[in-house]
């Protein structure tokens, strides 16, 4: 390479130091910069192979790093520190800024600073050989100087490159954090978000879909990671977002069961969640979300796991028309709230035992495990406190839904 260099480097300046032989370099900047160009190409594949950064940048970033370089080389006093040497970096900045922004790797933009480095380094070498300061002193001044200015060069890449790449990462969470609002807001019904969304997400815009909403994770065991594995593991992917008390994941089904879903997901999340029903794609999102977090809240206060919206509809509906809910306890159950908790609480036990029993008493004694005359005796006192005709086959289903709400409006809530 040091021929490329020197059948361009001019030989006219009689130097006798680095900072004279600098000075002379100067002066021949597009030869140095071409080589090193070409050399990037030859010996740094990544250039080649991913193709962000275009050859004019390439051509423009290797002058300018190379002028600062080769200037602070020559201007010893400023390159030392200080306010007055600031100016000396801006190219070192702005290449790290942009490479960042192309999302080239620093290792590689790294290794194209060493690479300039030795090329400065050989065509100083060639213009000191042409002007007969080949002594090892010299030499040895020369190779110091370029080093320190490389090494201090690459410090301030770094550094912009870190800097450029941390706001990257919080423009791309805040775009990302956007387009999960977008979704489960409903906003998925335009063609141009939904298909942004899909891609920043990484998921199909069609296809079976469902959504969890998950109370905080505090189980250190339970993570979006863990998650995302396990879930994996029976063939589906998934999105997450972290919200402010809530954890959310759309999980793209494909050809998965939700129960073989469910099963998954209740093994592993030990905080209160709530799963919707399927759904067809990105745009009904927000339609799944809505039911997961109405799931959620079908869990008795306390209760931990994941609740589908499946298993639970009757819930679901009386937690969506709460003013029915009150009805129907208003109309069967409203006067055992006068009696006293831990009799009223063994009361609606039985009773609801009673309704998922068909009307069996047989069948009630055995779930209560209790004697069938007991359970004749309290659905006889249920009867003196309601007034209400409980053989009555064809009240089986309100009352069912009444003893629902009640669990979910208990007493103290009401």
């Amino acid at each position: 390479m040091s021929e490329v260099v020197r059948r361009y480097v001019g030989r006219t300046v009689e130097p006798r130091t680095a900072e004279a032989l600098a000075e002379s370099l100067l002066l021949h900047l597009r030869p140095v910069t071409d080589a090193l160009v070409q050399t990037i190409y030859e010996q740094n594949p990544a250039y080649r192979e991913l193709d962000s950064v275009p050859p004019d940048d390439l051509w423009r970033s290797c002058h300018d790093n190379v002028a600062r370089v080769v200037q602070m080389i020559a201007d010893t006093d400023r390159r030392l520190g200080g306010s007055a040497a600031d100016e000396y970096f801006d190219a070192a900045r702005e290449t790290g800024r942009r490479r960042a922004e192309q999302r080239m790797p620093l290792d590689d933009v790294l290794r194209s600073f060493r690479l300039g480095g030795r090329l400065v380094w050989e065509a100083l070498i060639d213009e000191a050989r042409a002007q007969g300061v080949v002594d090892s002193d010299a030499l040895l001044d020369i190779a110091s100087k370029v080093w320190e200015v490389v090494d201090s060069t690459s410090s301030q890449v770094a550094a912009a490159y870190h800097a450029t790449e941390r706001q990257l990462v919080r423009a791309d969470e805040r775009r990302r954090s956007t387009l999960w609002e977008g979704l489960l807001h409903g906003r998925a019904k335009d063609r141009a978000f939904v298909q942004e969304a899909a891609t920043v997400l990484d998921v199909p815009v069609n296809g079976p879909y469902a959504v969890v909403a998950i109370d905080n994770l505090v189980d250190d065991e339970c993570t979006v990671a863990s998650l995302k594995r396990r879930l994996a593991g029976v063939h589906v992917g998934s999105a997450w977002q972290v919200r402010t008390h809530t954890v959310v994941g759309l999980l793209a089904l494909g050809a998965e069961s939700q129960d073989a879903v469910l099963r998954s997901l209740r093994d592993a999340v030990r905080a209160p969640a709530g799963m919707s029903g399927v759904v067809s794609g990105l745009a009904d999102v927000d339609v799944a979300y809505r039911q997961a977090t109405l799931a959620r809240r079908t869990l008795p206060s306390g209760e931990t796991g994941v609740a589908s919206l499946t298993e639970r509809l009757p819930e679901a509906l009386l937690l969506s028309a709460p003013e029915l809910a009150e009805q129907l306890v208003q109309t069967w159950l409203v006067p055992l709230m006068d009696v006293p908790a831990a009799e009223r609480e063994l009361l609606l036990d039985t009773l609801e035992r009673w309704v998922a029993a068909g009307g069996s008493v047989r069948r009630t004694a055995e779930l209560a495990y209790c004697h069938r005359n007991t359970v004749i005796n309290r659905l006889h006192r249920i009867h003196q406190i309601t007034g209400r005709d409980l053989t009555d086959a064809a009240s089986h289903l309100d009352l069912g839904l009444a003893i629902r709400a009640i669990r979910l409006f208990p007493p103290q809530s009401r």
